[in-house]
């Protein structure tokens, strides 16, 4: 069975693929939490978020927005000490912070879903090297998360998670899935 270039042979990795990068999401909880994982893996390989991710679902109360924005200092501080997550001050404060931005939204699926119109944007790359890092809609998602207060949201951030959430379908060609998800 043909995968993306970018799955290894991890178990975790291969039910990421398979089961959820590149389909569609609209929950606003777990739109939420996509977002900040892909802000936790800036500088870091999108496994070792993974393979974190159920940890960060406990200490940060299950990225409910309204108890991650009034997350105090001194729980950051204590979160900083846990070796199950990404022990990294300005990451675990822009959880914080884009908590805060996102409660602010009148209708954040929407605004996340408005930069491909409202429907999954079909790629149909059949390499590595078409898929790009970042595009016109990440750019511009970037800067209007940026204006809205939002933090770790630069362009390639943006366009990894437009990516994982389904705004736009990256599977090559060649991977099985793309014919599920075009089909």
């Amino acid at each position: 069975m043909t995968r993306c270039f970018w799955c290894n042979d991890d178990p975790l990795y291969i039910d990421y693929h398979d089961t959820e990068w590149g389909v569609p999401l609209r929950d606003a909880g777990a739109l939420f939490e996509l977002l900040l994982l892909e802000g936790f893996q800036a500088g870091l390989s999108w496994i070792t978020v993974l393979r974190k991710r159920e940890r960060y679902r406990e200490v940060l109360f299950g990225f409910d927005p309204k108890r991650l924005a009034v997350m105090s200092d001194e729980e950051i501080e204590q979160r900083m000490q846990d070796p199950g997550i990404i022990r990294n001050l300005a990451k675990l404060r822009a959880a914080r912070q884009n908590a805060q931005a996102w409660l602010r939204q009148e209708d954040p699926v929407a605004l996340l879903w408005s930069f491909v119109g409202g429907v999954p944007k079909i790629n149909h790359f059949n390499s590595r090297g078409e898929v790009p890092a970042i595009t016109p809609e990440a750019e511009a998602m970037s800067k209007s998360l940026k204006k809205a207060g939002f933090t770790f949201v630069g362009p390639t951030i943006c366009y990894a998670f437009m990516q994982a959430s389904g705004m736009v379908m990256d599977h090559t060609t060649d991977c099985y899935r793309y014919r599920e998800l075009v089909g």
